[in-house]
């Protein structure tokens, strides 16, 4: 912003400019401050009139001289709005401790859903749902901002992941059908999809999970799709908990070889 034409502005618009100038400066630096994970950075990616709050994890050292895989993670329908702090409640430990971050370098997207705005315009407690014609706008976003950070850090594209739970399972299988040539593996966690597109992903890497006295989403969101990939001749992996509501995240994010699965995935 040019100071020498605010100085020739009226004084209450240049002191309201001025002012709107320091908060773009120090807001972002505030919130980065109080955040409960201050390894993953408060970021905004802008479209047009559109904004998506997210976090961004870094790979310790980054050295612009390799390459490294970049994993998406959808939240559930709790963490919607835009406190950007709120989606790394049930995962940011998954990628985000010390020892995940010395083990697994990476960079980890984690963008935020707007309140009254689903991932994937469907219902959750349905037996079933046909895929949208088009993806909801924050799913597209979150997309375009996977191309932008492809971009502006060095990214191994044969190594893009995706996981997420609840809403956040529902956009897994959504994008991973709706973008087949994107991702390299998956791990969607009690979530749904359309038994109808699964024969883009027949030979996709995935994982998923969920609990067999889930009451929220039905455990045979998971089964279905699980059975149609089977039927095509995929071999997918999925655990079903017993006993675990909707809640299925915590041992899903718990389990001692996921890290390992999914970074062992790379498309050919």
């Amino acid at each position: 912003m040019d100071l020498q034409k605010i100085n020739k502005l009226p004084k209450n618009m240049t002191v309201w400019l001025l002012c709107l100038l320091l908060f773009n400066v120090f807001y972002p630096m505030m919130l980065q401050s109080q955040s409960k994970h201050p390894a993953f950075s408060v970021e905004e990616y802008q479209s047009g009139e559109d904004r998506l709050p997210y976090r961004l994890l870094k790979p310790l050292a980054y050295d612009t001289g390799r390459s490294y895989p970049l994993v998406i993670f959808y939240h559930g329908a709790g963490e919607r709005g835009t406190d950007n702090e709120i989606t790394l409640a049930h995962f940011a430990h998954f990628l985000g401790s010390e020892e995940a971050r010395a083990s697994f370098p990476c960079f980890v997207i984690v963008p935020q859903c707007p309140e009254g705005i689903r991932w994937v315009e469907v219902d959750w407690a349905a037996q079933a749902h046909t895929q949208p014609a088009q993806p909801s706008r924050p799913l597209e976003m979150s997309i375009e901002l996977i191309k932008k950070i492809q971009r502006m850090y060095s990214i191994d594209s044969t190594r893009l992941y995706v996981t997420g739970l609840s809403m956040g399972g529902f956009a897994t299988w959504d994008v991973i059908t709706r973008y087949p040539d994107l991702f390299a593996a998956a791990a969607p966690v009690c979530g749904g999809g359309d038994e109808k597109t699964v024969f883009k992903i027949k030979d996709l890497p995935l994982w998923a999970f969920h609990g067999d006295r889930d009451g929220i989403v039905k455990p045979s969101r998971s089964r279905n799709m699980i059975q149609a990939l089977r039927q095509l001749g995929g071999s997918p992996q999925y655990t079903e908990y017993k006993g675990v509501g909707h809640d299925s995240w915590k041992p899903a994010y718990q389990e001692a070889k996921l890290r390992e699965w999914l970074f062992a995935q790379k498309k050919q």
